[in-house]
């Protein structure tokens, strides 16, 4: 039996599961108050707190660290990479400490699962990290040759969605099968799954805005506003990385609360609202172009895909385009633990990270 422990961080949170081989034995969210994350100016000065936290959940279920056969973490900013497995070497937890504006928080979770892993002498691994890069040719030229576009973004739980429609609807492989999924968290994503290849892709910093992020903006103005004297490199970053979309807009990046002031007629609540969706609309109209509008299934998921508003509106412009199937919330523990276990049944072999991947 393969024993595996899943770390996944939020910006708010951190859910850690046990797998006894495809099994979930043990799961929880471990939340994090805002003053509690106040004191730390830098994502990756949360690693001591949060594998404490970690630790200390396990020790009171009486799980003891060293009976796994190996840690699964979320994979953070890497360079751009092919989707599947990446053992966590030294390599990598140096590369994470590099990036110091716009840092992920996923980027903590390889290095928490390596200094555990490490500790107990077991392998960790990241899996479908939020740099998985599989565009296309021609969906990688921009109109200025050096910011060609680059995929980043939920690529776990966009992947996991894709084979499980696949599966549980189409009853066929993914290789033969062409998705649009469109993730609705704090940041959006949208991506074509053509033929098991992410071939294409808004992240959220272009597809339309979201609870958290500015999304597509038009770019002098947005060039004007850095070269406005009012903001640092990092202050700019934050605005339009966790300080912009719904939040900037309403003082919320929660949609629950957002659809309790439409509810109670605050008619700039609804507006905001009905933009997020017709963003969202907009970049899965835009990617159904780029298939010839050969689209098998439009996927919803993620956190706001619960929404019953969302969704409705969303559906309400491109379900023209194929069917849409809602599949609420996140896939990305199951699908951590189902790579973990495909490398150590040697299933699937695993890449290797190094400085050259940078």
């Amino acid at each position: 039996m393969e024993k595996l422990l899943v770390i996944n961080p939020g910006s708010t949170s951190t859910k850690i599961a046990v797998f006894e081989d495809d099994k979930k034995t043990l799961s929880e969210t471990l939340r994090h108050e805002d003053s509690e994350l106040a004191g730390f100016s830098w994502v990756m000065e949360q690693i001591d707190y949060r594998r404490e936290l970690i630790e200390r959940f396990l020790r009171e279920k009486g799980v003891e660290p060293s009976t796994f056969t190996c840690i699964m973490a979320r994979g953070g900013m890497l360079p751009p990479v092919p989707s599947g497995a990446f053992p966590i070497n030294q390599d990598m937890v140096d590369y994470m400490y590099t990036i110091k504006v716009g840092a992920h928080v996923s980027n903590i979770a390889c290095v928490i699962a390596y200094n555990i892993a490490k500790e107990y002498g077991i392998p960790a691994y990241v899996y479908d990290p939020v740099t998985v890069d599989e565009l296309s040719p021609i969906a990688r030229i921009t109109g200025i040759p050096e910011l060609p576009k680059i995929s980043r973004g939920h690529a776990l739980n966009t992947h996991a969605m894709a084979h499980r429609c696949a599966k549980e609807v189409m009853g066929k492989p993914t290789a033969e099968c062409t998705f649009i999924v469109a993730h609705l968290g704090g940041g959006c994503s949208v991506w074509l799954i053509d033929k098991g290849y992410s071939t294409d892709m808004y992240s959220d910093d272009d597809a339309g805005f979201s609870p958290e992020r500015c999304g597509r903006i038009q770019a002098l103005e947005l060039v004007k506003l850095c070269y406005s004297d009012n903001y640092t490199l990092e202050e700019m970053a934050k605005k339009i990385r966790g300080n912009a979309g719904m939040r900037a807009h309403l003082g919320t990046s929660d949609a629950r609360e957002v659809e309790a002031r439409i509810e109670a007629g605050d008619e700039y609540a609804k507006l905001v609202y009905d933009a997020f969706a017709y963003g969202i609309a907009k970049s899965i109209g835009d990617l159904a172009a780029a298939v010839k509008g050969k689209v098998d299934r439009i996927i919803l998921t993620g956190g706001i895909a619960y929404s019953k508003l969302v969704t409705g509106l969303i559906t309400s412009y491109v379900d023209w385009i194929a069917p849409v199937e809602l599949m609420a919330g996140e896939y990305e523990m199951e699908a951590l633990a189902e790579g973990g276990l495909r490398i150590l049944r040697k299933e699937e072999i695993p890449h290797t990270f190094t400085w050259k991947n940078a």
